[in-house]
């Protein structure tokens, strides 16, 4: 069952002082398309529009590339393997008809590693197709794995049709929402490769006809070298879904992401874009709600050698409030329980729900205090003889 405790859990030491209203800034904005959300909290912090379906464009390749980081963390492919680029694979996706490119050549074996950076970087649809092919066979193939994925990160609204973005007849859709999810998915599942391909200012691959001189293109992010701490993620432009872009920033421990899609040039989305994400670090602030290793309530276990489990805070949790408020806080910890054992030290098994007036609702891990086994025979035999009679 869903077990809710009172919302009196915040302490005069938990609450913010001086309680008041506070009314969460807003941010005027001509993209249809718009969502900002605080991953250190899990505040949203502006939603236009968020649940809307359209085309991502190349910011599908985002998924392709959580696909890809998956496969490596499991060891499934190594970053130095090497994918051929076939010939029927290089005259698709080669020309000005096919949008950005890498430049890979025909026959050329080129590694995982330059591949992601190939996407990530220039936002190659041929490195996508190429990739996908080596990894499942065939594009259709990988997609699969893509819609997988999707589904067990819970991208309720998303769908995809290809491993590049390219215009499919409406096969392949995204949400705001469903992007920013993929984006928090990619930064917290797989830090070390997000550091490693995401923030690269360029990459050089490929070679000019004639000449023969190497080939440079600068990552297309418009927030990196802009927006202080901004370190991906990807960018998308086609006719058909205008100009769009999913970001990321850190600046003193706050982590924010971004969606905007639908605006008109690469200019106008660059000045959106860098001036909606400065709009999150300045106008809302987090405030200090429990440090670390605090013991926040109990848990009721079930079937375990104990009868109750603590519930502390993993990290220092924050809420995030707009910059200079003081609201009044009130606090639900929320869980499924009672909870089976066996149970982890370290367990997230329960989340610290804040609300305030006016201001979204903000929703914190909580993990258990302690290992938790499970019971005996004679302590299971008693369980279901006390729930038999309701004692």
């Amino acid at each position: 069952m869903k077990k809710l405790l009172a919302a009196t859990i915040l302490t005069p030491a938990l609450l913010i002082a001086n309680p008041g209203l506070a009314e969460a800034p807003d941010f005027p904005t001509p993209a249809p398309v718009a969502y900002l959300t605080d991953l250190s909290t899990g505040a949203v912090l502006f939603s236009k529009d968020a649940d809307r379906r359209m085309p991502p464009a190349s910011m599908a390749k985002m998924m392709t590339v959580y696909v890809a980081f998956d496969m490596l963390k499991k060891g499934e492919i190594k970053l130095g393997q090497k994918f051929d680029v076939r010939p029927e694979t290089w005259q698709r996706w080669h020309g000005p008809a096919a949008g950005s490119t890498m430049f890979l050549s025909t026959g050329e074996q080129v590694s995982v590693e330059n591949l992601l950076k190939g996407i990530v970087t220039l936002s190659g649809n041929d490195a996508c197709v190429v990739l996908a092919e080596g990894i499942s066979g065939t594009e259709p193939a990988f997609t699969s794995r893509m819609n997988e994925a999707a589904k067990q990160l819970g991208l309720t609204n998303s769908h995809f049709g290809t491993s590049n973005g390219w215009p499919d007849n409406g096969v392949t859709f995204v949400t705001a929402r469903d992007l920013a999810k993929l984006a928090a998915a990619t930064i917290q599942n797989f830090p070390d490769y997000y550091k490693k391909f995401y923030s690269l200012p360029s990459f050089t691959w490929g070679k000019t006809l004639g000449a023969g001189a190497d080939i440079t293109q600068q990552n297309r992010d418009p927030l990196l070298g802009r927006v202080a701490g901004a370190d991906g993620l990807k960018t998308g432009h086609t006719e058909e879904a205008g100009y769009g872009f999913t970001g990321s920033a850190t600046q003193n421990g706050r982590r924010l992401v971004m969606v905007m899609a639908g605006l008109t040039s690469s200019n106008q989305r660059m000045e959106e874009s860098v001036k909606f994400m400065n709009w999150g670090f300045r106008s809302w602030q987090a405030k200090p709600i429990a440090a670390k290793g605090r013991k926040i309530e109990t848990a009721e276990v079930q079937l375990g050698d104990a009868a109750t489990v603590g519930l502390v805070a993993p990290t220092n949790l924050t809420v995030t409030l707009p910059a200079g408020a003081a609201p009044a806080l009130s606090g639900k910890v929320v869980y499924d329980g009672p909870i089976k054992a066996p149970i982890k030290a370290g367990q997230h098994i329960a989340d610290l729900v804040i609300s305030s007036p006016d201001l979204p609702e903000q929703r914190l891990p909580l993990v258990a205090e302690s290992d938790v086994g499970e019971a005996g025979f004679f302590g299971r035999a008693w369980a279901g003889l006390t729930g038999l009679f309701g004692g």
